[in-house]
């Protein structure tokens, strides 16, 4: 039996870096500390959880290694300032992204092709601008190209890979023309 998967309004779904596929809602809960009902509009990531609880318990973040996240404490305290703005990324294998400034730019490695969005008009990722914004398209490339220059090679090499169709669920039937790509275990 195949589930369907629908993430409507947005674009994707598991096993895709389009909005479908990774955007989640994020909840905190902390009396006393972050006022209820308040709303947080800035990106976050799962890699935020670590500093963010290490900061909250006064711990201190390893400094063996590069660490991603960021401590969220600051901006979530009653009165808190904004967060500066930063690049969130993902990856998986040659299948990466990168969400910069309300601009996200998608590759993938198979099949080889670029996807831009502009998520502060367009956050359902329908009008693909790559073809017309070559300028931000070399930007982002170069942030996510800088971003995986500092990665550690996985431990292991993929042994699976199979197609992720974008905009159908998985009980639906592709179609020439349907737009795909590669998942990466």
């Amino acid at each position: 039996m195949v589930l369907p998967c629908d993430n409507g309004p947005y674009r994707g779904g598991k096993g895709t870096l389009f909005e479908g596929g990774c955007r989640v809602v994020a909840c905190a809960n902390w009396p006393g500390h972050i006022k209820p009902g308040t709303t947080y509009h800035e990106p976050v990531s799962s890699m935020d959880i670590l500093p963010t609880a290490l900061a909250a318990v006064h711990g201190a973040m390893p400094t063996d290694r590069p660490m991603d996240g960021v401590d969220l404490m600051p901006y979530l305290a009653a009165g808190a300032t904004a967060q500066a703005p930063r690049p969130l990324f993902w990856r998986d294998g040659p299948y990466r992204a990168v969400l910069d400034k309300g601009w996200k730019l998608i590759v993938s490695g198979r099949p080889d092709k670029v996807w831009l969005f502009d998520l502060t008009t367009d956050p359902t990722e329908k009008t693909n601008v790559a073809a017309q914004q070559p300028a931000k398209v070399t930007e982002l490339r170069a942030l996510l190209a800088a971003h995986h220059a500092n990665m550690p090679a996985p431990l292991w090499p993929s042994f699976i890979e199979f197609p992720v169709m974008i905009d159908k669920t998985l009980d639906q039937k592709e179609q020439p023309g349907d737009e795909y790509t590669y998942w990466y275990n």
